[in-house]
């Protein structure tokens, strides 16, 4: 067996998972900043290239939390609880998922997303995005809980403003759009994009669990 061998058989197995929920944060921040970048563009055939890449980063999200998942089940030592891992990585694919479906409808739809509804749902999830990605940096070693603490309490206060921008777009929407089918098709974008901002809270709720049982 090899020095380098050697050294791996010796390392923490427990690194990996810092890892891989350091990249499906990453990449989740990424889908966000595209996210935004897509309702920016008012060509819908380079929106079309907007959501290729988000699609693409979904995808490895997927892989990533299959990982994640393969590892709890063949190591034995976890930096944190089981279900705590489990809860997480669930929460982070979850907002993959809405993130990557909201733009899918977007174009799918052929909806114009110049919509202030629109516009503001997106800075929130990337928003989101940005405070969740800061959290889960913050877990490998629990040094600096003020920045995790601040992170979440955004997550929390975005989710908010979501909510009453959802209902405001709504309202909107009603007094406004005489066309039925439009009407369906934005109240569903809306509706989705709000969920992803309740997925952003529901991954630092599981943060915040986290650093209860062990900072």
């Amino acid at each position: 067996m090899g020095i380098n061998s050697i050294g791996k058989f010796f390392m923490p197995k427990n690194v990996v998972f810092y890892e891989l929920f350091e990249d499906v944060a990453r990449k989740v921040h990424e889908m966000g900043i595209k996210l935004k970048e897509l309702v920016s563009e008012p060509d819908a055939d380079k929106r079309v290239g907007f959501l290729a890449q988000i699609e693409d980063l979904e995808h490895k999200n997927d892989d990533n939390t299959h990982r994640i998942f393969t590892e709890l089940g063949r190591n034995f030592i976890t930096p944190f609880d089981r279900e705590d891992i489990h809860y997480l990585a669930t929460a982070l694919d979850d907002i993959a998922d809405y993130i990557y479906a909201c733009s899918k409808k977007i174009n799918f739809y052929n909806v114009n997303p110049n919509d202030t509804g629109i516009q503001k749902m997106a800075d929130l999830i990337l928003q989101g995005t940005i405070e969740i990605e800061k959290a889960v940096f913050g877990l490998r070693d629990m040094k600096n809980l003020r920045a995790m603490t601040e992170a979440m309490v955004k997550v929390n206060s975005i989710e908010n403003q979501a909510d009453d921008v959802f209902d405001m777009s709504i309202e909107i929407l009603f007094q406004q759009e005489n066309d039925f089918k439009e009407v369906i098709k934005k109240r569903e974008i809306y509706q989705v994009m709000e969920i992803a901002t309740d997925k952003c809270e529901d991954a630092a709720n599981v943060i915040e669990s986290i650093i209860i049982k062990y900072a």
